[in-house]
């Protein structure tokens, strides 16, 4: 039995997976589309990182390390300190008129409720001088409210004092214009009429102008601290950069072994500059502006708590004897405005809190003759009070309000009012004297910073540069 056989064909082979679309995702590593673009930030690092595998790529990562972090630096740094000079000058140009604006308010409505009130003692025919007074009172306390109300609309605290303000005082203008018009016809009911507008003033007015004065001298102060606040993270990002170019040069030292790298020191040399200088202007210019605080607008503040209680307890004199006999309330708010005002032995007080601040300079003179007037007026109430109880009214309304009685109660007080708005006119003056010396201490910074930051990069950039040339 034969067999036959057949020699072997080619085999078929065997059949493989369908070929990839062409869409590059068969490359290693390559992607496309929306994957591609969320793989870049990882390329890049990868890419990175391979480079600093070799030397030149080290170099270069730490060049354009340096070179950003001297930049970021010379930016935040400049900004810093822009927006410190940007606040010192609106402290100065702003914020403390605004202050002293506010205290104008108080201290003309104060002073129109009082003058009202002496006036209308006054037998036969009003006084045109008291009138005058008046009148300039209330002018200056609507131009003073428009300018301490300029920028309330930006804040609550101080936009409810003002509406208040504003929709009062026509309200107690033209109640004292009705107890004029019914004094001078003799009527009794005058009287009625300037008690209703001075209790409209005591109790709503007055309370308002002086919420007014605290809102925007609170805004003062904290615009002050923040004018003297440490620049923290223009301060860590300088000691960053300069840490790192130290480290930087005693790397490439190692690795060179060459001393110095010329760019690298200018770079240096650029970033202790910046760090001295700010170091040197930012303490100066922080110690100027904590002096205006506490030698100006500090004092000021005292002292106009001071005016406050002394324009108080004068219209409180003046309502007592306009009251007839019904004036106990008056009278017990002045005792208290005076205790606030000197203390129960006549050295304490607001004025004795004055003197112990203000320890050199004209203001010293100014607080003390306010004192001493003060006290004199004092003296003088108790003459008006005496008289007064002993049914000597028209004895007692002449000591209170003619300016012509030397020893009488108006011209000591008067002398009392110009002492303390001269000793206030002192401290404004010494904030403001300080303040612009410190804002002097930060002239060129900015910019020489910004400069000093450039030169900083441009360094890092030549120094790096000459060592990469070294590999080609």
């Amino acid at each position: 039995m034969t067999s036959t056989a057949t020699a072997p064909g080619p085999t078929a082979p065997a059949p493989g997976p369908p070929p990839s679309p062409p869409d590059g995702r068969d490359r290693p590593g390559g992607r496309s589309g929306l994957l591609g673009l969320l793989d870049l930030p990882g390329q890049g690092v990868r890419a990175v990182i391979r480079s600093a595998a070799t030397t030149p790529g080290r170099l270069t990562v730490i060049a354009v390390g340096l070179v950003l972090l001297s930049l970021v630096a010379g930016l935040v740094a400049t900004l810093s300190v822009q927006d410190r000079d940007d606040t010192i000058s609106g402290v100065i140009d702003h914020r403390e008129p605004l202050a002293a604006a506010a205290q104008q308010v108080y201290r003309s409505l104060s002073d129109a409720d009082a003058t009202a009130a002496s006036a209308f003692l006054s037998i036969g025919t009003e006084p045109p001088e008291l009138r005058q007074r008046y009148e300039r009172d209330v002018a200056e306390a609507g131009a003073a409210l428009a300018k301490a109300a300029s920028d309330a609309s930006d804040v609550a605290d101080a936009a409810a004092p003002v509406d208040v303000l504003n929709q009062s005082l026509p309200v107690y203008t033209g109640l004292v214009e009705t107890a004029r018009a019914n004094n001078r016809l003799g009527y009794p009911v005058g009287a009625s009429y300037l008690r209703e507008a001075s209790e409209l003033m005591r109790a709503k007015i007055l309370p308002a102008a002086q919420d007014l004065y605290r809102v925007d001298t609170e805004r003062l102060i904290d615009e002050q601290d923040s004018a003297t606040g440490f620049p923290w993270l223009a301060t860590i990002l300088v000691v960053a950069l300069l840490a790192a170019l130290v480290v930087a040069q005693v790397h490439l030292t190692r690795r060179t072994n060459r001393l110095l790298n010329v760019g690298l020191v200018i770079a240096t040399a650029a970033v202790v500059v910046s760090l001295l200088w700010g170091a040197v202007a930012l303490v100066v210019q922080g110690s100027l502006v904590g002096s205006g605080q506490d030698d100006g607008s500090h004092r000021v503040d005292v002292l106009v708590r001071a005016r406050i209680a002394a324009l108080q307890a004068r219209a409180d004199e003046t309502l007592t004897l306009v009251a007839r006999g019904d004036g106990a309330a008056y009278e017990k708010d002045f005792g208290a405005n005076a205790v606030q005002l000197v203390g129960p032995d006549g050295q304490g007080g607001l004025l004795g809190e004055a003197r112990g601040l203000i320890k050199d300079g004209n203001g010293v003179a100014k607080v003390a003759d306010a004192t001493k007037a003060a006290n004199d007026w004092l003296k003088a109430h108790k003459e008006v009070r005496a008289q007064d109880d002993a049914g000597q009214y028209q004895e007692a309304v002449d000591f209170a309000v003619l300016e012509d009685k030397t020893d009488g109660s108006a011209p000591a007080f008067r002398r009392l009012d110009d002492s303390l708005q001269a000793a206030i006119d002192v401290g404004r003056q010494e904030f403001l004297d300080d303040t612009h010396n410190g804002d002097r201490a930060l002239t060129l910074l900015a910019p020489g910073l910004a400069v000093l930051a450039v030169v900083a990069a441009a360094g890092v950039t030549m120094g790096i540069r000459e060592r990469l040339r070294e590999y080609r």
